[in-house]
């Protein structure tokens, strides 16, 4: 896992991120529109991913592939509501143009 972050850095690594150096970061000045549409993306994937497999018949599914789908619906679920997060403290604290994030030591 990754060390805490500070909430001072404009660029907010992902917790999906296993390394040391992050090479995907939310961008906390971004438009909260593009992290919302953003947010949507991954969790609208993950929604898909979930009722396909509602639908399958698990008969010919293989014992290897369970952490594969569980780990691909992990990475689009934990990326989607860390861009939630951002969006919405966004949206609650206009007045934070700087950094969204600078007052708000929880996220």
């Amino acid at each position: 896992m990754n060390p805490p972050q500070s909430p001072l850095n404009r660029y907010r690594r992902l917790k999906t991120c296993y390394s040391d150096k992050p090479v995907l970061v939310i961008d906390t000045e971004a438009c909260h529109q593009d992290l919302l549409n953003a947010a949507q993306q991954r969790l609208g994937a993950a929604n898909n991913l979930l009722e396909t497999l509602y639908c399958l018949c698990f008969k010919q599914a293989d014992v290897k592939d369970i952490p594969n789908i569980i780990n691909a619906l992990y990475l689009l679920t934990q990326d989607g509501c860390e861009l939630l997060e951002v969006a919405k403290f966004k949206i609650e604290h206009p007045q934070a143009t700087n950094n969204p994030l600078e007052n708000n030591p929880a996220l």
